[in-house]
């Protein structure tokens, strides 16, 4: 049976990441760079006024002050976009707003707070105190210089990284393409709400689930219906999903039960599995394989196990087939308001809630069928083999989003 760490090293050793393709900035947002991406020019593109007030040469109020204020002739106005090209000479300023650009000659701003017309000539405003050189002036290049690597390949185009892009000229990206995922729930018993629910059955609920799961990684979910405890049944939607997806999971009917029918399913449409079975709680039955070039995912069916092992096995694989540098769970820490204890042999994932002071402690049973302390959790606090955590510890914690 694989520790966590050797199935995740397994899975991600036969990834490769899928085709790039072109994308609009606009709809990047999300996708990962397939290529470095470097500026195509200088940012800012020139030097420029940080703020509404006047273009001066700093040397001009070296001796200004309170009593003995500085008085400059002003040039004319040159608002944001307008290149106003007579130098400010000794004596002179320019009116200026943010983003104007700086005029030959001035190598400062005096905001427009600090200055007051001249009462005796018109042409003219006073200045109250010096300015250091290049006071509220956004340098040329200062934030990037042309060919800087502004995104590196792998990283995340957040909303930020999207704005800096744009700022650069750029309008569209290489990004691999998002893997489309299919999601097959096995399981007689199931019924899809709004059904009537007949003794002995339950609403499936795992897809919704993992659905959003694979969202949040940046997949594409396509769910697929309901599949008996059937031996040709489950053969015909694997093949289905496997000619229509790039990734295939089925939840449920993958340990050695009578009616659990996926692995000879997946065997009988001409997968390879990997492995079988995780040293993890929950999860323990989890599969991986491979159809070609087609990755299997076979989850437990109980909710717990199902959104765990996703999270913890899947979405790694999904965001490195999206040329992710980053692919594991983000943690930060957090303080348990109780002690947590791990008698088992294997690494349990226990679900948590987490208070708005970073306070953590288990969001109810621990039971991989409980559904409703899955839904008050916040995250998951990994906890080693035969390890108990007093209450104050601090973890690391693995929020779901």
């Amino acid at each position: 049976m694989n520790t966590v760490a050797q199935s995740q090293d397994r899975i991600l050793a036969v990834l490769r990441p899928l085709p790039a393709e072109t994308v609009p900035l606009a709809q990047a947002c999300g996708r990962f760079a397939a290529e470095p991406l470097s500026s195509y020019i200088d940012l800012p593109p020139h030097d420029n006024s940080a703020m509404d007030g006047y273009a001066v040469r700093a040397e001009d109020l070296a001796a200004a002050s309170a009593q003995a204020p500085a008085a400059l002739r002003v040039l004319g106005a040159a608002p944001a976009g307008f290149v106003f090209d007579t130098p400010v000479r000794p004596g002179t300023c320019l009116r200026v707003f943010t983003g104007s650009i700086l005029p030959p000659g001035a190598d400062a701003v005096v905001m427009q707070e600090d200055v007051q017309q001249d009462p005796r000539n018109t042409q003219c405003v006073l200045f109250a105190q010096k300015a250091p050189p290049w006071q509220n002036v956004r340098l040329r290049g200062e934030d990037a210089k042309a060919g800087t690597t502004m995104v590196e390949s792998g990283e995340k185009l957040t909303a930020p990284r999207l704005s800096f892009l744009a700022a650069a000229g750029i309008s569209s990206v290489r990004a691999a393409r998002r893997p489309v995922v299919g999601l097959l729930a096995t399981g007689d018993e199931l019924r899809q709400p709004p059904e009537p629910l007949p003794p002995g059955a339950i609403y499936e609920s795992n897809r919704a689930g993992l659905a959003a799961l694979a969202q949040q990684a940046g997949a594409i979910p396509r769910l697929y219906p309901l599949v008996p405890d059937d031996l040709r049944a489950t053969k015909a939607a694997l093949e289905q999903a496997f000619e229509q997806c790039d990734v295939v999971f089925s939840i449920g009917g993958v340990s050695v039960g009578g009616m659990d029918w996926v692995k000879p399913a997946f065997a009988a449409c001409g997968g390879q599995l990997d492995f079988w079975r995780v040293a993890m709680r929950p999860g323990k039955p989890f599969a991986f394989g491979r159809r070609a070039e087609k990755l299997f995912f076979g989850l437990p069916g109980n909710p717990a196990s199902a959104l765990v092992t996703f999270f913890i096995l899947a979405r790694p694989a999904l965001l490195r087939l999206q040329g992710a540098r980053d692919v594991f769970p983000r943690t930060f820490p957090a303080t348990l308001s109780e002690a947590l204890a791990n008698e088992d042999e294997r690494r349990l994932f226990a679900r948590v809630a987490l208070d708005a002071r970073g306070a953590a402690r288990l969001a109810g049973s621990q039971s991989s069928h409980i559904l409703s302390a899955l839904a008050r959790s916040s995250g998951l606090v990994e906890i080693p083999p035969k390890t108990t955590f007093p209450a104050g510890a601090i973890v690391p914690f693995m929020p779901w989003d």
